[in-house]
């Protein structure tokens, strides 16, 4: 029996992937800032909200109303109702907060592990995307204790069947990368004085995908991939 394929929303990336992610799992965006990574997360959110399901979004870095405006700008449908974006980083102005979100949601991977099950007891979002776990894993006390908590946010995620969706910045995501379904890798460089973005999948369970590296453009309806071109000699 074939899996149930889950669209990314970007034409290009579904083809890679071989007709799209897995549903029901856990992967991993990973990239230096300004490569992109917000940009196909909300491609995969906005086509959940497409499809009628319900979706969340928990921003970790970029305060929400940035995020409307930018891929509201874009076309994005970010005010459907459909489409709950959490804005958890240390910069909101939680004065005008009913809830502190970055107390419950930022504060250790533990406690966002235990807000989204405690948050499926009301809806139950087909679509979660965490952006970026990365100040999770530098805010846990050691290392350690950040591979016990991934390791149960990954066990917890796949129990609720929601296909998920979490970025980082960090080059080296080793225990990450081990434990997610899949790994889509962005970078960004300068060639003959003009920047490229590529992306390559370097892990994808239960599945074939397109081994190459391949070009994309950041356009303003958002990423768009190239698949007939391939990169090689990138590490």
């Amino acid at each position: 029996m074939n899996p149930v394929r889950v669209s990314t929303g970007i034409a290009g990336l579904d083809k890679m992937l071989n007709g799209g992610l897995i549903g029901g799992r856990v992967y991993l965006v990973k990239g230096s800032p300004g490569t992109g990574k917000t940009t196909l997360a909300m491609h995969f959110a906005m086509e959940g909200v497409k499809n009628g399901e319900d979706v969340l979004y928990i921003t970790l870095e970029e305060p929400a109303e940035n995020i409307r405006e930018d891929f509201g700008r874009m076309g994005f449908d970010v005010r459907n109702p459909s489409f709950v974006l959490l804005d958890a980083t240390p910069t909101v102005e939680k004065y005008v907060l009913v809830e502190d979100f970055f107390e419950t949601y930022a504060k250790s991977l533990e406690k966002l592990t235990s807000a989204i099950v405690e948050r499926f007891r009301e809806i139950r979002y087909s679509r979660i995307i965490v952006d970026p776990i990365t100040m999770l894993k530098v805010a846990a006390n050691t290392e350690m204790d950040y591979r016990k908590s991934f390791l149960t946010f990954v066990k917890s995620m796949m129990k609720l069947k929601a296909t998920v969706l979490i970025t980082s910045e960090l080059e080296k995501t080793d225990i990450e990368e081990y434990l997610v379904n899949g790994v889509i890798e962005l970078k960004r460089m300068e060639v003959n004085g003009r920047l490229m973005r590529t992306v390559r999948i370097t892990k994808f369970r239960g599945s074939g995908f397109d081994p190459f590296v391949r070009t994309f453009e950041i356009t303003d309806r958002g990423m768009v991939i190239n698949t007939d071109e391939e990169v090689g000699g990138l590490e």
